[in-house]
């Protein structure tokens, strides 16, 4: 891609004038001049895209991790809660039915406050070497769930709360190809073939947001943004120590969905992620002993396949 003041310097001067009767929303895309390299340069209110050092996604580096053993395992309510699933455009979006938005709490791990079950974005690639928005080592996983709460105890929603110190909660689940899907996963895929286009939506019932967070106490801890526009720096963000899992045949439904709605529907909802943004001076904390775990043994926690944690390095094997 060419720097602003390159070839496409002629179109960014005129995209706010073209733009004047578009909605931001429907402008922003995660390629070309509407990419995340020109979030920030062509719409002021997002000017944290492009000029913050807060944000998110980042690479994890496990020389960077710093062991802080008074973090402590986080928890999110058990409850099952119906909503719906939709083709945004820009991710699949799993958002809760109203009266189900008070059943989910999430409390613990790095957190001060209560924060509450928002909303879930899902990222995947078209090609399984991309597709999640966090990378560890510069490693990437085909898919990224998301899963955003905003904190009840200070602010009225989350629109109030985006914008607002410690206002949002994200807690990332880096997805791995397997044998075997997620249980509740599956729920959200089994019937991706309805939200082809933009603006499809699907009925989702009895979704367990707790069952869908792999069985682990172990995470890495940062403060970041918004992963979208307008890349708002209020989030606490948790990447769990452990993928869950999709299968060939879930991501291939995936990868079939399109971006646009039936009048234009060319390009793929694929590749929806976010590179990865500089750490500058940020802690990347974790409660994981690289060193020994309860038993006083040696202890590997895994990230990914045949890569494992062991003091502060990486081994393969």
């Amino acid at each position: 891609m060419k720097t602003i003041n390159g070839v496409y310097t002629f179109a960014v001067i005129l995209l706010p004038v073209v733009l004047a009767s578009v909605s931001w929303d429907d402008w922003w895309t995660y390629d070309g001049i509407s990419g995340p390299a020109f979030w920030g340069l062509i719409n002021p209110e997002w000017s944290l895209c492009s000029k913050g050092r807060r944000q998110s996604p980042v690479n994890l580096e496990p020389d960077k991790l710093l062991y802080d053993p008074n973090l402590r395992p986080f928890h999110v309510d058990k409850s099952r809660i119906n909503g719906e699933i939709i083709n945004t455009g820009h991710s699949v979006k799993f958002i809760p039915e109203s009266i189900n938005r008070y059943s989910i709490n999430i409390t613990g791990g790095p957190l001060s406050y209560r924060y509450q079950f928002q909303e879930l974005h899902l990222h995947f690639g078209m090609q399984d070497k991309v597709g999640s928005e966090h990378t560890i080592n510069g490693y990437a996983f085909p898919a990224e769930l998301q899963l955003y709460g905003y904190n009840s105890q200070l602010y009225r929603n989350f629109t109030d709360a985006i914008t607002r110190s410690q206002g949002v909660v994200a807690i990332s689940l880096l997805i791995q190809l397997g044998d075997l899907s997620n249980p509740e996963l599956r729920i959200l895929t089994d019937q991706v073939e309805k939200l082809k286009y933009r603006g499809n939506k699907l009925e989702v019932r009895r979704l367990s947001i707790a069952e869908l967070i792999p069985d682990t106490e172990s995470y890495i801890t940062y403060d970041g943004s918004t992963t979208m526009p307008a890349c708002h720096e209020t989030v606490t963000w948790l990447i769990l120590n452990k993928p869950i899992y999709i299968t060939k045949q879930q991501l291939h439904a995936l990868r079939k969905l399109l971006q646009n709605d039936t009048k234009n529907p060319t390009a793929p909802l694929g590749d929806n992620y976010r590179s990865a943004q500089p750490l500058y001076n940020r802690l990347l904390r974790t409660n994981i002993d690289f060193n020994h775990d309860k038993d006083g043994e040696d202890h590997c926690p895994t990230m990914k396949k045949e890569v494992y944690y062991k003091a502060n390095t990486w081994e393969r094997h």
